[in-house]
């Protein structure tokens, strides 16, 4: 049986060649080579975007370029496939960013919220972006409802934490999460990532910090453990190609 792994984000593409187009940052290109197949098969869940085509296009220009056999799960208007046979059909699931309330609400209606764990415990690698990154832990922090940030507590729970992303590029986003870790809202521990950043679980235990390109592992986008000890919340910074301890 292979060890259940999430990739959890924010980030995974990186510009293509020409304008418009995208290629494989490094750390889903490791996520490819985790596979263990010489063409994994990949599919993608645009879900929380609402499906666009052309997110879909280029996704798919960029995993073919990296050599995947490439399909794709979507639910408007309906759903593409049956969840559990599409996702446990493939080596790699990757969820596109958006809305991650509206994510939640779709998977929860179409089964693929059971879907996801079925294929997870069969060892399919998940991963994804922003909201493809909070849906597999208890919540986060989410601009689904509007430009304020709000709490997201209805996730997969695959990951029994909160998630924060784009924490350095948002400004609401790391005091909001401090506040829902510290009153409770949120689970008591809680990581998070810059952006083009992510960090690999194996089962439940976060393991190593990862990124699209190679950065300072001293100064440049990090991830976080955020942790509430004692009555305050402690935050932890992981630099990239570090391992959590």
């Amino acid at each position: 049986m292979r060890t259940p792994r999430i990739l959890a984000t924010s980030g995974g593409f990186v510009a293509g060649p020409v304008q418009q187009t995208a290629r494989l940052g490094t750390m889903l290109l490791d996520a490819l080579s985790l596979t263990e197949k010489v063409r994994p098969r990949v599919c993608l869940v645009y879900t929380a975007s609402g499906d666009p085509w052309d997110y879909y296009a280029a996704s798919y220009e960029a995993f073919n370029q990296a050599g995947c056999d490439v399909t794709e799960l979507k639910l408007f208007p309906q759903p593409s496939a049956d969840p559990e046979d599409r996702l446990c059909s493939c080596d790699l699931v990757w969820v596109g960013g958006g809305s991650v309330a509206n994510l939640l609400a779709l998977w929860q209606l179409h089964g693929v919220d059971w879907a996801m764990r079925a294929a997870w415990e069969q060892g399919v690698i998940l991963g994804g972006v922003s909201a493809g990154s909070i849906c597999w832990h208890v919540g986060g922090t989410t601009d689904s409802f509007g430009p304020t940030l709000q709490p997201i507590v209805n996730g997969l729970g695959l990951l029994p934490y909160a998630n924060g992303v784009h924490y350095d590029s948002e400004a609401q986003r790391r005091p909001l999460l401090h506040q829902l870790v510290s009153n409770a809202t949120l689970p008591p521990i809680a990581y998070a990532t810059d952006d083009h950043v992510g960090i690999w679980y194996e089962g439940v235990e976060p393991t190593a910090v990862v990124a699209d390109s190679a950065v300072d592992p001293e100064t440049g986008p990090a991830a976080y453990r955020v942790e509430l000890v004692a009555g305050s919340v402690q935050e932890t910074r992981t630099g990239v190609g570090s391992n959590f301890t």
